[in-house]
């Protein structure tokens, strides 16, 4: 296993995903919590019938809403997602979402790594369409059928999978639908041992809506030209392959402080801009 190279963020993407499923005897008992929590969704993807969790999910809670037999415009979740969007941005992935960091956790097993291939790029633009047709489009159309949740998630299914194992009821009911989603999810799994958070890259609608937020969000990452010579070490550091100061606040940057850290002048930083005779500054990561 890989060295932590951050701790700090190591450790509050640790908290967020246990204060995230602080059900722990979900875990053993193979029961949902219901309590009033459930109401309140949290910020990253984090399946409403996982046996730990505390919140809803706003991915799973947006197209609840929009499948309803009577149409409610989510006022609610919209505006949530535009709080954390216009606050942190894709820094939600980086630090707060618990699926985010099992992707990681797996992606530290000594296995054959290959994240950086010819199509990298052009599958990030599915994660768009997820968004656009299965969040969106066909649950307005396909009443009470949330279907990303229930077609697609990997998420939800690893919640499926741990309520089924202490819970002989949801076992027996188990069928061709859940094997094409444990299908998913084993994809999704094995693809993390090879490339750094796959689901993220290519299929998440969370991060696709969080993207859309990384250049207006309070807390962006931080170019100092100045101090900048170009020597692109940053950019072999990204493991979203990406070139911080060509594309500084990329839709794809989860704001993970890699680039930061790898920068030998001190020239990047992650926090809330500030602006001293010109110069852009911002707190470390």
């Amino acid at each position: 296993m890989d060295n932590i190279k951050n701790p700090r963020r190591f450790g509050i993407q640790a908290a967020a995903a246990l204060l995230q499923n602080a059900n722990l005897k979900g875990f053993f008992t193979g029961t949902v919590y219901q309590g009033a929590s459930k109401q309140v969704c949290v910020p990253g993807l984090n399946c409403y019938s996982c046996p730990g969790a505390v919140g809803a999910c706003p991915v799973g809670s947006l197209q609840n809403a929009l499948s309803g037999l009577n149409f409610r415009f989510p006022y609610y979740v919209v505006g949530l997602l535009i709080f954390f969007g216009a606050l942190l941005g894709r820094a939600v992935c980086g630090f707060l979402c618990p699926f985010g960091w099992l992707q990681e956790l797996l992606h530290r097993i000594p296995f054959y790594k290959k994240n950086r291939f010819r199509l990298d790029r052009p599958l990030r633009k599915v994660k768009y369409a997820v968004l656009l047709i299965m969040v969106v489009i066909l649950p307005l159309f396909v009443k009470l059928t949330p279907v990303f949740c229930k077609y697609l998630c990997p998420s939800g299914t690893l919640a499926g999978v741990l309520l089924a194992i202490r819970n002989p009821l949801i076992r027996s009911q188990l069928g061709p639908l859940f094997t094409w989603k444990f299908s998913v999810l084993l994809a999704m799994l094995i693809l993390s041992l090879m490339i750094w958070r796959p689901f993220c890259k290519y299929l998440c609608p969370l991060g696709a809506i969080y993207g859309m937020f990384n250049k207006i969000s309070l807390v962006r990452l931080q170019l100092d030209s100045k101090q900048c010579v170009h020597c692109g070490i940053c950019a072999s550091g990204c493991r979203m392959n990406l070139d911080p100061v060509r594309e500084l606040n990329h839709a794809e940057c989860i704001r993970c402080g890699d680039c930061v850290r790898a920068c030998p002048r001190n020239a990047l930083g992650i926090g809330v801009e500030k602006r001293n005779n010109g110069k852009q500054e911002g707190s470390t990561c």
